[in-house]
């Protein structure tokens, strides 16, 4: 029995020792295991998990699109408060791939991105062949940039919309206002103005945007600094640049807008945004999760499109007005376009009170971005902006009637996807569920091994006490003496004495 003893003794001290090894290893090295993983996996090279995710966005992305229908044309003509409805939304599916990708030897690689949009009748609220009545954009946005130029050219612009029968409202279709209409106005203004407007053909809001990329991006691979996975080196070969009027302002900051390096904290986050000709910044605001993975959102913070009166950094982004809507016309050929959130949502309430039909709110109209601060891979993301056009009456130009000035909503729109099927799957199990097993296994190993080495010591000590007193004189037998025989007998006689 003893040599059994001290065989379950050590049994149980080498099973607690290994776990105690084992749990010890993980909790030193296993972060470590982890992160040399995700940095592994999330890093620009062909033989990432990320990488081709990164090259071929396999999550399906959405572009849904609202339009405002101007209710009362002829009214807004005389001077009226413009009264307008949502229409929509219509909803294309958006492909994203890259093209000419080249990796370089300075850690970054060069690409082209480009998107296709297919139109989705049966997700969509109306067709493209709807007939909705909108602002004249073209001819709204020249009157306002010849509003300085000598009057007799005004009146030449006049007369030549009065030949071409244009006015400051039509009556187009989706399809027409989105994707370009065949419009001589164009050849007009050019003829008048010469490089007012330089480009000719179809004029639509969305002409240039479908089956075209958003420019060369070239951003750091990862492989030499994994912090600056991601980020931006330049775009169309630039550094910064030259829209704004202020350094800060004309920084390529951040991302692209895909990725973002891994180990994310709690702060914010940047991308560069070809559309709006520059930098976002996004700020946390809760942690969550996405169908069992943990996520940190980031928001539009409301100093996004603050004036420079408001924020004083945005200033370079002048010349402003209310808060809540930002002036591209430096990068829009210096046509009067603004860019918002949508309804005027985080705006100042004077431009929500200006437009009958608005409702902004943050269930609807916030933009949000889910992304895994493990990772920095989105999970879940919308991205949501407003175009507007400012508007008003121009002395000279007759089409204008009696315009009030008015930052006026055309449409707004949505980016939207998020990571579902097999590469969730595959993202959960390689970067989710491998990493919170092996966190969790070296809390159980370190647990096991506490009691099994504490039961080890417990029966050594016992054991090793039996063996040092083998015989307890509590429980001893009787030896016998030189007086056991005498007790004997006298025990017998009185026996036979009581029988008698």
């Amino acid at each position: 029995m003893g040599a059994t003893g001290w065989r379950t003794v050590v049994g149980l001290g080498a099973v607690g020792a290994v776990c105690l090894l084992l749990g010890g290893c993980l909790l030193l090295a296993g972060p470590a295991i982890i992160k040399m993983q995700v940095f592994k996996n999330v890093r620009i090279d062909p033989s990432s998990i990320a990488f081709n995710m990164w090259r071929d966005i396999p999550v399906p992305f959405y572009l849904t699109v609202n339009l405002f229908e101007v209710q009362n044309p002829q009214e807004v003509l005389q001077g009226a408060k413009p009264k307008v409805a949502q229409r929509g939304p219509y909803v294309y599916r958006e492909f994203k791939y890259k093209t000419n990708i080249t990796f370089h030897d300075n850690d970054t690689v060069s690409y082209l991105e480009y998107r296709q949009l297919f139109f989705r009748p049966d997700l969509s609220n109306g067709t493209e062949d709807e007939y909705i009545v909108m602002p004249n954009i073209l001819m709204l946005g020249a009157a306002v940039m010849m509003e300085n130029l000598p009057s007799f050219v005004k009146f030449l612009l006049s007369g030549a919309l009065a030949g071409l029968k244009q006015e400051a409202f039509i009556n187009r279709t989706v399809g027409e206002i989105l994707w370009g209409y065949e419009d001589p106005l164009l050849d007009t203004i050019n003829a008048l103005v010469p490089g007012l407007i330089p480009f000719k053909g179809k004029f639509g809001i969305f002409v240039e945007f479908n089956n075209t990329n958003s420019g060369l991006f070239t951003v750091n691979t990862g492989m030499k600094n994994i912090s600056q996975v991601h980020m931006v080196d330049s775009w169309n070969g630039l550094k910064k640049v030259n829209y704004w009027r202020s350094n800060q302002c004309n920084m390529i900051n951040g991302t692209a807008g895909e990725m973002w390096p891994p180990y994310m904290s709690p702060t914010s986050l940047e991308f560069y945004s070809p559309d709006a000709c520059r930098s976002m910044k996004l700020v946390y605001e809760q942690s969550g999760q996405f169908k069992g993975v943990p996520t940190y959102r980031f928001v539009a913070p409301k100093t996004l499109f603050a004036n420079g009166t408001d924020y004083p950094p945005n200033e370079g982004f002048c010349p402003c007005r209310q808060s809540g809507i930002q002036n591209v016309s430096s990068c829009r050929l210096n046509a009067p376009m603004f860019i918002s959130h949508p309804h005027f949502y985080n705006a100042d309430p004077s431009l929500v009170d200006a437009v009958e039909g608005l409702h902004p709110s943050k269930e609807e109209h916030a933009l949000f971005l889910d992304v895994h601060p493990m990772t920095g891979i989105p999970m879940n993301c919308s991205i949501k902006l407003q175009l507007n056009q400012y508007m008003k009456q121009v002395s000279g130009i007759l089409q204008t009637g009696k315009i009030q000035p008015v930052v006026m909503p055309l449409l707004w729109f949505a980016e939207s996807g998020y990571i579902d099927g097999s590469v969730l799957s595959q993202f959960y199990t390689n970067l989710v569920l491998i990493p919170s097993i092996l966190d969790y296994l070296q809390y159980i190993f370190l647990g096991l091994s506490v009691p099994l080495i504490i039961s080890a010591a417990l029966m050594m000590m016992s054991q090793s006490a039996k063996e040092k007193h083998p015989h307890d004189p509590t429980t001893q037998s009787p030896q016998p003496s030189e007086t056991t025989p005498l007790l004997q007998d006298t025990c017998i006689q009185s026996h036979d004495t009581a029988e008698a």
